[in-house]
């Protein structure tokens, strides 16, 4: 009998303690957990020649621990909720099996949708987009994307036909349903991708109107970096018995990221970081600033100073982020400074740098803007350049990962402010009184509410 490459190879994930092998943890609603130490090959899994002839030319052969779990089960019609963090691989996690289903069926006619993907931003969308015409290369299936920031009518004329899979950010698919440009009676399955985020840029109204609109009879997936209790509250009556999966613990790193703090002061952070992508000699570099604005300063400063250097934002017209990204992709671009939102959707295998300008003001936020390196296999490296004024939220990412991040001074850098007020919210420094100085309290882990970052029609 003739044997494939996944029969023959068994893998484990060791951690820092000798012989001590760690799994993930799949659980259902009953929370009883499953552990695993091998790992399973595509053939395994369900799926068919034309998904699995894309895989290998894609060079994928074997699945990660949310793909091994996720696939078998929507290929079956389960409803799944899956928290998984940024480079786990969940995307093609319900891509896949997805299209297997679709290529059984009956193909979308006029405006209809069989499977729709809901995203929170832009880029997202566009990069769920890509992962599912690469791995229906070799399927009849139709696939497309909308979303706001560019003229609607020639997304109205892609429509017209149906297609099979929509992937889609709220705001522009509740206009295009509203000119009867997009239909759903037809829709057979739902995937709400990283719904946390969707929650937090207030489109929790968009998402129940939408829902209102589908047929009750359909698979719903559900994924998000954690299972806070707002997620868990928005699929009660959502999901129909799920699946539920963890593949890590939650807010914990990637241990194939090594992770750095280098103390300096404010007003020397764009120095510094200049400093260190020339003497690294790093040629792609995501930078995360905490601002619209300040994003802005800093890769007009990069470019000045001979590096390419893009931003990336919600200001920024959809043109000019797409060219920033592609351009970031292809190497074109060596810098490319974004705010935490319009990253969604930067995903890239290798890229071997990502840099904290600021600190989240959300310690979650740490942990998917580090997820961005280190995937695949691959060590990645997240640099943290921290004032004094942010010693709080530093704290407030080590009590979340569970673990203290070395802190390394550069030479030339060194801090000179080793104590000053905390940050507010916008980034600046809070105003104070000298005379009437107080001890900074605890900065609150709290994200916006939804009201002041509702960010419509992404």
């Amino acid at each position: 009998m003739e044997t494939g490459p996944c029969s023959l190879r068994v893998s484990l994930r060791l951690s820092r303690s000798p012989l001590r092998v760690i799994g993930f943890r799949i659980t259902t609603i009953s929370q009883a957990p499953i552990a695993t130490s091998t790992q399973a090959c595509f053939d395994d899994l369900g799926l068919g020649e034309p998904l699995l002839k894309a895989l290998r030319e894609k060079g994928y052969s074997h699945p990660s621990p949310i793909q091994e779990q996720a696939i078998p089960a929507v290929i079956k019609g389960r409803d799944v909720m899956a928290a998984a963090q940024t480079g786990t691989g969940k995307t093609a996690g319900f891509t896949l099996p997805l299209l297997e289903r679709l290529r059984h069926g009956r193909r979308a006619t006029r405006r209809q949708v069989r499977v729709l993907v809901l995203t929170p931003t832009r880029e997202l969308a566009a990069q769920v987009l890509e992962n599912v015409r690469a791995y229906s290369l070799h399927l009849p299936l139709r696939s497309d994307v909308v979303f706001g920031g560019v003229k609607i009518n020639p997304q109205i004329a892609r429509l017209q036909d149906g297609v099979d899979v929509l992937v889609a950010t709220p705001g522009r698919l509740l206009d295009l349903h509203h000119q009867r440009m997009v239909l759903f009676d037809r829709l057979e399955s739902l995937v709400l991708d990283e719904a946390d985020r969707m929650l937090d840029m207030g489109f929790i109204h968009d998402i129940r109107k939408l829902i209102r609109l589908l047929p009750e009879q359909r698979q719903t997936l559900l994924f998000s970096a954690t299972f806070s209790p707002p997620i868990r509250k928005l699929a009660t009556g959502l999901l129909h018995q799920p699946l539920q999966i963890q593949v890590a613990p939650e807010n914990q790193t990637a241990r194939s990221v090594d992770q750095v703090v280098h103390p300096c002061d404010m007003k020397r952070k764009p120095d510094l970081l200049s400093h260190l992508i020339r003497s690294g000699g790093w040629q792609q570099v995501l930078v995360f600033s905490r601002t619209k604005h300040g994003a802005n300063r800093v890769a007009e400063r990069l470019s000045k100073e001979g590096l390419a250097a893009a931003a990336i934002h919600g200001n920024k017209s959809q043109g000019a982020r797409t060219r920033a990204l592609q351009g970031f992709k292809q190497g074109d671009v060596r810098v490319l400074v974004a705010t935490d939102i319009a990253a969604r959707g930067i995903d890239i295998q290798q890229l071997p740098h990502v840099v904290n300008l600021d600190l989240p003001n959300v310690a979650e936020d740490y942990v998917h803007r580090i997820g961005r390196t280190g995937r695949a296999g691959e060590t990645g490296h997240a640099i943290s350049l921290v004032a004094a004024e942010e010693a709080l939220l530093l704290q407030a990412i080590e009590r979340l990962t569970g673990e203290p991040l070395r802190q390394e001074p550069v030479k030339g850098f060194e801090p000179t402010v080793l104590s000053a007020p905390p940050l507010d919210l916008s980034g600046g420094r809070r105003k104070h009184n000298n005379s009437s100085r107080r001890r900074p309290g605890p900065v609150s882990n709290r994200r916006s509410s939804p009201s002041s970052s509702r960010q419509r029609r992404r």
